[in-house]
């Protein structure tokens, strides 16, 4: 069974914990690899979020 997709918030959030994570070091390639792949995941995300935000405005404001 697959996990539910992380809300715009909660994604935004635990990438926020990568990068902190990243920048902060002291993990080991292998950890590091695994949440880089995890952030660029929830980057995506967080773009197909806006995006979608995006096209609902324009429909919105008629610029559809």
């Amino acid at each position: 069974m697959q996990a539910a997709e992380p809300t715009y918030e909660q994604a935004r959030d635990e990438l926020i914990q990568i990068v902190a994570k990243l920048e902060a070091g002291g993990t080991t390639l292998e950890e590091s690899l695994a949440l880089w792949q995890r952030g660029e995941e929830l980057a995506a995300l967080c773009e197909r979020y806006l995006d979608g935000a995006r096209a609902k405005l324009d429909a919105a404001s008629g610029k559809a």
